[in-house]
């Protein structure tokens, strides 16, 4: 017999469709019927209400349809609190909640109060959605927690917050009990919030927890290529692939047990410490819906065990906090102990391979003084020295493992690591000092992630750490070379030169027809994978996501097509996509996942085309912003005339050469356009048109495409002379 109290969870379904009402009728009293209601800078609508029914809410006299499939969703009330052998008409309930509170919310962006006030974040916009909807391909954040109230005093909510962190998940954080919230509590402690320390406070009620569920909605929308309205299968996904679960601190309202019903539609279950009805059997959830009375030195690993996420971490010995949510935690000038690099002194990072007899596994040397030895404000000189030997190494791991280096130090808490090579900037927080930690950490951290991740190249690995300027100097010249050497190497590489690419299927758990392939001078969409990369991911793991693929028979070489290449893509993708053109946009061009960095997009009228980055946040002469041009592109599709790249691809030989190449560049926002000045320059002095970077239209120069035309003509952009694109 299903144990939660039904009535519960209806009263508070009841009440919340009202109060979205009673907000849509003051909307309507202040406002004209056709004023704009957006969550800002996304292209999903209300992406709950759009996911689940596929009606594009875009202004308030949408707003009432939504409100009636809501009251007609809702069940009766009981006259009594009663149990219910079956979970349907809470269920109903539960989605009659998210509809309203997804009205309710948008409507505060609308006639206020604004939802983005001090701690509280709000929506999170697709910049944010597909930067972060990386993290949870690629498995550097497994799922979310939703925390929902407070913890009985800020102690024990700081140890939750750490301890998820810890497990690499994400934090939403909405509701309160008794007035505080579980993110107020937090800063009232001195603990970060943001998304960059992945505890992100959405708002104060239990509403904003419509977010979280927005978050999810639009995963399934944009990198599992799921059709908006295709309800079964937008819950199905999330059940299957967003390991999401609510953690329920304090008092359980009716309004709570609402919104938890909600969220049980979406598979995600609820574990709270207090003594409320139980949902044991499975059903909905993948395990027990809702678990109740677990301690609070026990409720995250039994939140893990009832969603059925599985967490893999490697030990690591430092006397801080350690993980991925780590990795965006800022350390301000005056909590430094000691700062390195920067533009304060010199400093670099170096990783090579060396006989297997000249490494003692584990061996870590600071040479120089440690960090005992300095003052507070300090900076020193500093060589970070990682040398590794293994059977199965080779020369081309060596930058891959060095990348590393940046993530692995990043994730102490306390440690703040900008920047590679020779240009690396390291700040020591006063706490991390305090707590124990030393530079000789920086070692055990590189030993323990290079081995847990590596392991199948890596036998042994010795670091040495200098801080003596004189040391410094003299093994940065020694690096120095080194850098340049793998930059000549990887430079001179072309498509031509190899006989096989790599592919990348990583991001199938989310887009499950596409799939990547990545050769010398097309790297892959997201921008974080190269063909050495996948290269040495095939060595490390020989069953993962990045396979050799023999390019065979060249069936186009001025399009970048290959039988080879075209047999695996016909697999891989499932039988959905027969061929593709790596070189063109207009004819078969690459599909996408979702994690692309920008979007090229033709502009008819120009004969040209734009290239529109992810950080972008405003329209383009496209007629639609990233967010809406993402959905054309992500999910696996192939759109002619729209493709999905990494930003330094604009910059390669083969960059839509089939289609004119970067001739037919003609808008960019200016940001990338200034990111990309050096590679972008270099080219166009090889095509014999130094003059063209100046002639390429952003933002400022116009947004609508007679704009962008009107400028071209002015300045002589060669694109208008060149063949019709179509």
């Amino acid at each position: 017999m299903s144990r939660i109290i039904a009535s519960s969870a209806i009263k508070g379904a009841h009440a919340i469709v009202n109060m979205a009402k009673e907000k849509l009728a003051q909307a309507m009293e202040t406002k004209s019927a056709d004023t704009k209601v957006e969550f800002p800078n996304t292209g999903y609508y209300l992406p709950v209400i759009y996911g689940l029914t596929g009606i594009k809410v875009e202004k308030l006299s949408d707003m009432p349809q939504i409100i009636k499939m809501a009251e007609d969703l809702l069940p009766e009330v009981p006259a009594q609190r009663l149990w219910l052998p079956y979970l349907g008409s809470t269920l109903d309930a539960g989605i009659a909640t998210l509809f309203a509170e997804e009205i309710y919310e948008s409507l505060k962006y609308v006639i206020g109060p604004n939802p983005v006030d001090g701690i509280w974040l709000g929506a999170a916009d697709d910049v944010i959605m597909r930067a972060r909807g990386i993290e949870f391909v690629d498995g550097s954040a497994p799922g979310f927690a939703a925390v929902v109230g407070a913890a009985p005093t800020n102690e024990i909510a700081v140890n939750l917050a750490r301890e998820l962190q810890q497990k690499s998940l994400y934090v939403f954080i909405a509701g309160h009990t008794d007035g505080k919230s579980f993110a107020e509590q937090l800063v009232e402690e001195g603990v970060q919030l943001g998304w960059d320390t992945r505890l992100v406070p959405f708002g104060k009620d239990v509403y904003a927890q419509i977010y979280s569920l927005g978050f999810a909605t639009r995963a399934a929308l944009s990198f599992g290529g799921v059709a908006p309205g295709d309800y079964v299968r937008v819950l199905r996904y999330n059940k299957i692939r967003i390991f999401a679960f609510v953690v329920a601190l304090g008092e359980v309202d009716d309004e709570k047990y609402a919104t938890a019903a909600g969220a049980i539609s979406y598979g995600f279950p609820t574990i709270a410490d207090t003594d409320i009805p139980e949902i044991l059997p499975t059903g909905v959830c993948t395990y027990e819906h809702v678990v109740s009375n677990v301690p609070h030195d026990k409720i995250v690993s039994k939140a893990i065990e009832v969603r059925g996420l599985k967490i893999v971490i490697t030990e690591v010995p430092v006397p801080v906090s350690y993980g991925p949510a780590f990795e965006g935690e800022k350390v301000r000038k005056e909590d430094v102990y000691l700062e390195i690099g920067g533009n304060k002194g010199p400093a670099f990072e170096y990783c090579y391979m060396m006989d297997p007899s000249e490494v003692e596994d584990g061996k870590i040397e600071v040479i120089g003084p440690e960090i005992d030895a300095f003052e507070a404000g300090s900076v020193t000189p500093f060589g970070l020295v990682v040398q590794v030997a293994g059977r199965k190494m080779q020369t081309d791991f060596e930058p891959i493992l060095e990348r590393q280096i940046h993530h692995y130090v990043n994730y102490a808490e306390g440690i703040l690591h900008v920047g590679q090579r020779d240009i690396a900037w390291i700040r020591i927080s006063k706490s991390a000092k305090e707590k124990g930690f030393k530079l000789h950490n920086f070692g055990d951290i590189v030993h323990a992630k290079l081995h847990g991740d590596f392991g199948a190249i890596v036998d042994k690995i010795q670091v040495k750490i200098f801080t003596n300027e004189e040391d410094v100097l003299s093994w940065r010249e020694i690096a120095r070379r080194a850098y340049k050497a793998r930059d000549e190497r990887i430079g001179s590489m072309t498509d031509e030169s190899v006989d096989t690419f790599y592919s990348c299927t990583l991001c199938q758990s989310f887009a499950p027809n596409h799939v990547c392939i990545i050769s010398p001078e097309r790297p892959g969409l997201c921008g974080a994978y190269n063909w050495l990369d996948g290269k040495a991911s095939f060595e490390i793991n020989p069953t993962g996501p990045n396979q050799p693929v023999p390019k065979g028979f060249t069936i186009d070489p001025d399009k970048g097509q290959w039988e080879g290449i075209n047999n695996f893509v016909y697999q891989t993708s499932r039988q959905t996509l027969d061929k593709f053109n790596a070189y063109s946009m207009m004819e078969d061009p690459m599909t996408s996942c979702g994690c692309f960095e920008v979007i090229c997009a033709v502009l008819p009228m120009t004969n040209g085309i734009m290239a529109v980055n992810r950080e972008h946040p405003g329209m383009t002469p496209s007629g639609m912003k990233f967010s809406t041009l993402a959905g054309t592109v992500g999910g696996g599709l192939q759109t002619p005339g729209f493709i999905g790249i990494s930003k330094y691809f604009i910059t390669s030989d083969k960059f839509i050469k089939a289609d004119g190449g970067i001739m037919r560049l003609v808008w960019m926002p200016r940001e990338l356009k200034e990111l990309l000045r050096e590679p972008l320059m270099e080219r166009f002095e090889k095509f014999g048109h130094p003059e063209l970077y100046d002639m390429i239209a952003t933002e400022e120069n116009g947004v609508a495409e007679e704009e962008v035309l009107e400028y071209l003509t002015q300045v002589g952009h060669p694109a208008l002379a060149m063949d019709p694109m179509f």
